[in-house]
């Protein structure tokens, strides 16, 4: 059984208080499991919008937080780390309740957003400047400085790890932040806000603007006060924020959508194989921007896969994400259940084979809420839409390769490059393969595990720039040149008299 919720009113955090949005629109945020309403978020204006930027200024420009030495912004995240563990449970919960993913998968974002904050504080402390030797008297070096005001947009899908992977680094790195939850998935927020606040991050350098993406998303975008904005999600609005961002010539980080391969070679195991196509696919109930939601078999296995493959997935337990027999959870909103039954009535239309699901499930009392079964088109074509298009949920498309060559076409045959993954029992093959295929994050033999030490990131219009590792610190940097001469003299360049 789904546990209840006491209905909550989110608020703003601004400059250190909490404050009422000044519109007066109001939605309420509903339980994908149930239908049931488990808050209401007020859609905060322009206005609301710019204060918060304004705030994030002040704060920057004052050196409350960018100019304490970095064992001190160290220790402040290892205290979110700690306060974050405290409440694990609580967290995980919460995050099921909100997103509709099954408790399982809340328990180890909860975990890796904690691991996270560990990670950047440990990171922070290593030596990062660089010095050269240059043809003068002069001492030339580098150092690293925070970007200033950040805007950092989180998509519905993992909200407390999206936000983490980009509040961390930020915070590390000495910035302001501007954050904006998703609309949709907004209920943890308040709360992660609140652990930032008792860690002991100063006023004015965290602040939270709820609401909708044409307002408050738009409006940090646009801002000249805000130096970079970190979005994660569809490449739709990707593109919108290019061009809002593009007034001021800030920094963009852009972690955009995926219609990732997953190669599977004969020489394979097939039963492991199988096992990680279906966790490719249908984990997160394929609400996941790196699933492996275009799967590619050579021609001697095709069969024998796709029969193995559906006989799996139908015993796949779709159900509310805290009952702990369900393997798969609910589609996160009714607008993005409907978008997905459309895709499958596509994938009819355009002759793909339906081998097993393609129905809303209702039975069981699952009816108030957004079910879909694990959805497996076979015989799929390039020039099908299924197979071009980002569906993001719980529907793979199958497809079938003769040789090496034809496998890395039909993987790169795509307008993105996020991830990508390769199954073979010939090691050399399959480095040969997954160093071909154009994708930002790829797998030999595995699907899917994500490390925070490691770039998160994809190619083409997959997005621009990296999240995790150093390098997401990186981004969150910019790059200074000092140099300093050591005869103090006059150069005699221009005449004296």
């Amino acid at each position: 059984m789904e546990a209840t919720q006491a209905v909550k009113t989110l608020k703003n955090y601004i400059n250190g208080e909490w404050q009422k949005p000044s519109s007066n629109h109001v939605e309420d945020v509903i339980n994908p499991a149930t239908g049931e309403v488990i808050g209401k978020i007020p859609f905060s204006t322009k206005e609301d919008t710019e204060r918060a930027i304004q705030a994030a200024r002040q704060s920057f420009e004052s050196g409350i937080w960018s100019e304490k030495t970095t064992h001190e912004r160290a220790a402040v995240l290892l205290k979110i780390a700690d306060l974050i563990e405290a409440e694990a449970d609580e967290l995980a919960k919460a995050e099921t309740i909100d997103n509709g993913k099954i408790l399982a998968e809340s328990e180890f974002d909860v975990a890796d957003a904690a691991a996270c904050f560990r990670y950047y504080a440990g990171i922070m402390l290593h030596p990062d400047g660089e010095t050269y030797h240059v043809p003068d008297n002069v001492q030339a070096m580098v150092v690293k400085e925070p970007v200033g005001v950040t805007g950092l947009i989180v998509p519905w899908n993992f909200p407390i790890l999206m936000s983490v992977w980009k509040i961390a680094p930020a915070l590390a790195a000495g910035n302001a932040i501007v954050y904006k939850p998703s609309e949709v998935t907004p209920m943890n927020a308040q709360r992660l806000v609140e652990i930032i606040e008792e860690a002991g991050v100063p006023k004015g350098v965290m602040n939270m603007v709820i609401g909708d993406g044409q307002t408050v998303g738009q409006t940090i975008s646009e801002s000249h006060d805000v130096d970079m904005v970190s979005f994660t999600g569809s490449t739709a609005v990707g593109r919108e924020i290019m061009k809002a961002a593009s007034g001021n010539l800030k920094k963009i980080s852009l972690e955009l959508g995926g219609k990732s391969p997953n190669i599977i070679f004969a020489d394979a195991d097939l039963e492991t194989a199988v096992d990680y196509g279906l966790f490719g696919i249908f984990f997160g109930s394929g609400q996941v921007c790196s699933s492996g939601s275009r799967i590619l078999v050579e021609e001697s296995i095709y069969d024998a896969y796709v029969e193995r493959f559906a006989e799996r997935a139908k015993l796949i337990k779709v159900g509310p994400g805290l009952n702990p027999e369900s393997n798969m959870g609910a589609i996160v909103s009714q607008k993005q259940l409907d978008r997905i039954l459309s895709y499958i009535e596509i994938g009819k239309e355009e002759g793909a084979r339906l081998v097993s699901g393609g129905h809303r499930v209702t039975a069981d009392g699952l009816d108030k809420g957004f079910f879909i079964e694990p959805t497996v088109f076979a015989d799929c074509t390039p020039d099908m839409r299924i197979v071009r298009e980002e569906i993001f949920g719980p529907v793979v498309t199958i497809q079938k390769f003769k040789t090496e060559e034809e496998a890395i076409q039909l993987a790169n045959d795509t307008d993105y490059g996020l991830a990508g993954g390769v199954f073979s029992g010939d090691g050399a093959k399959a480095l040969r393969v997954i160093k071909k295929v154009r994708a930002g994050i790829t797998w030999v033999n595995d699907y899917h595990p994500t490390y925070v030490e490691a770039p998160w990131g994809g190619y083409k219009q997959s997005g621009i720039g990296r999240s995790l590792g150093k390098y997401s610190l990186e981004e969150f940097q910019e790059v200074k040149q000092i140099n300093i001469r050591l005869n103090v003299e006059p150069n005699g360049w221009f005449p004296t008299n």
